[in-house]
């Protein structure tokens, strides 16, 4: 037997392959700074473990609904129309293990060969991979530096075709950190509201934002019926290992998508969903307090890289990821991202593993402490004289 050749279509994520590297070093008696995995360092808050324990004890232990628990459907309905300023219902609600098969799910109930997606580049890796899959054809949108790392419009304008069957959106976004302005998904808006096309706009960093609330093209007239707004609980509630992310789609698409929970997954952990009920109600605190001290970090390796020589890095405006121009080193990002890591003890990601417009950068995450940044900083620091 021979797997089958949409297999080969498959991507992956060049971060999980750097932390096994990373963590084969350490065991060889190493010290490395990790900056190369997207998840928080936060604990997962009190009373969400504690809502979580509880409802292992009560029995939150068999299957559920496909499309999710019916209150917490009904809560996330309420805190996606209160935030992005919609009006959405608990049937609009799909509740799966995560954020990726929200992508996956929509791709396979939308997409026939052939058709073409649009994609920010560079972006997520996982989204190209699933595009591929579903025997698609990628788009890509270069993400532009010196406009905070939103799209190219005019690129944009130029992509769109009558094949055009999905648009991927991220804000915050990964791996640049950047926010789509206002101005611009209100000329996306104009350009997506005549066309037979669907949005599916990434919004798991919604709440991970520093300076203004990012808007969700959504929010625009004409537009909440045309878009998927994939969201979860992983990053805002430091709740990766959880396994518990939603998408809020129009009726008709979301009966398929839970149709497709039905015939892969069955259902979301029930016991799962009811801590994500008990992060969505309860206390907010530990968010805002989150948010605040990677603020503090962020400031602390953006001014930090800016100062090595051959760096230079935008302020994200929200996730927790820096992005830096590394072009002025002189050497290419995949080889400074293999020499950080063998020769300083940092890991991080090159920019292409995110796309062909990645290229000359490198990724940081910064949910990492201020120490260890502190010290990441101080290692790029002396390797930097190597090309100075």
């Amino acid at each position: 037997m021979r797997l089958a050749e949409s297999i080969s279509r498959l991507g992956t994520e060049t971060a999980f392959e750097v932390l096994v590297r990373a963590r084969a070093l350490e065991a060889a008696g190493r010290e490395i700074v990790h900056l190369e995995i997207g998840e928080p360092d936060f604990p997962t808050p009190p009373h969400i473990v504690e809502a979580g324990q509880r409802a292992l004890a009560e029995g939150w232990t068999r299957y559920g609904p496909s499309a999710g628990l019916p209150e917490l459907r009904e809560a996330i309905a309420s805190h996606i129309s209160r935030t992005r300023n919609v009006g959405v219902r608990a049937e609009n609600v799909c509740v799966v293990p995560g954020g990726k098969p929200i992508m996956f799910f929509s791709m396979i109930a939308l997409l026939e060969p052939g058709d073409e997606v649009i994609y920010p580049n560079p972006g997520f890796p996982i989204y190209e991979s699933m595009i591929r899959f579903m025997d698609a054809k990628p788009v890509a949108i270069p993400l532009v530096e010196d406009r905070g790392f939103s799209v190219d419009l005019d690129r944009l304008a130029g992509s769109l075709s009558d094949k055009t069957k999905m648009v991927i959106l991220i804000s915050p976004g990964n791996p640049t950190g950047g926010v789509i302005p206002q101005a611009d998904l209100v000329r996306m808006a104009e350009l997506f509201r005549e066309r037979d096309l669907m949005i599916l706009s990434d919004e798991i960093y919604s709440e991970i934002w520093y300076e203004d609330r990012p808007s969700s093209i959504a929010s625009l007239d004409g537009m909440l019926e045309k878009t998927i707004i994939l969201d979860g609980f992983s990053k805002t509630y430091a709740m990766t290992g959880w396994r518990l992310g939603y998408g809020v789609m129009p009726v008709w698409l979301a009966e398929a998508v839970a149709r497709l929970m039905v015939n892969s997954n069955s259902c979301t952990a029930s016991f799962t969903q009811r801590a994500g009920l008990a992060a969505l109600i309860g206390p907010q605190d530990s968010v805002k307090t989150m948010v605040g001290e990677l603020e503090k970090r962020r400031n602390a390796i953006v001014q930090g890289l800016n100062e090595i020589p051959g760096f230079r890095s935008a302020t994200p405006a929200g996730a927790f990821y820096a992005f830096p121009n590394v072009a002025g080193t002189g050497i290419p990002c995949a080889e400074l991202a293999d020499l950080l890591l063998t020769e300083a003890g940092v890991a991080c990601v090159r920019g292409t593993s995110f796309g062909e417009h990645g290229d000359g950068h490198v990724r940081f995450s910064y949910a990492n402490s201020l120490e260890n940044i502190e010290k990441a900083i101080d290692n790029i620091r002396q390797l930097s004289e190597r090309w100075a």
